[in-house]
């Protein structure tokens, strides 16, 4: 393909995008994340993202310097750090969150979970056996200050 042909075509795609004329499968979210390359439960949550229909680039270099750099507080801080749609993503904020973030776009730095709670998306393996604890999804804004996004109230349920 012409590099013509593929930018008339990006700019129609993302056109139609923009005036809501593609349903919402096809419309594709990019997302980068930077994390250990040993982690298993960030391994988990890339899954989780793709599972969700997002396109993840991961890149194995630890996240701290990337939370830095895009000025996620490290109090709110997490094993993961991703940025998708202008949005810094720490911690295992679960996929219909970020999709809700991008559909409703808030003006804010973006989602955490902070720490690395037990039943998120990534820390929901066979290992805790079905436990669920309760958590917070919380918005960020730009000044460093939270609200709470979204709630999720854990299950005691043990298998």
């Amino acid at each position: 393909m012409q590099r013509r042909q593929w930018l008339q075509m990006s700019l129609t795609a993302g056109l139609a995008v923009s005036f809501g004329l593609l349903p919402a499968s096809a419309q594709v979210n990019g997302i980068e994340v930077w994390k250990d390359p040993n982690c298993g439960c960030c391994h988990l949550w890339v899954e989780h993202l793709q599972a969700h229909g997002f396109q993840v680039v991961v890149r194995d270099v630890g996240n701290t310097a990337a939370r830095q750099r895009l000025g996620m507080p490290e109090k709110l801080g997490s094993c993961h750090t991703a940025k998708v749609g202008g949005y810094v993503i720490e911690g295992h904020v679960p996929a219909a969150d970020i999709q809700r973030l991008l559909k409703q776009r808030p003006n804010a730095l973006g989602l955490t979970v902070p720490g690395m709670v037990v039943g998120s998306p990534g820390m929901d393996g066979p290992e805790y056996k079905g436990r669920k604890d309760a958590f917070d999804v919380l918005l960020v804004l730009k000044d460093g200050s939270t609200k709470i996004f979204q709630r999720y109230p854990g299950s005691s349920r043990m298998v």
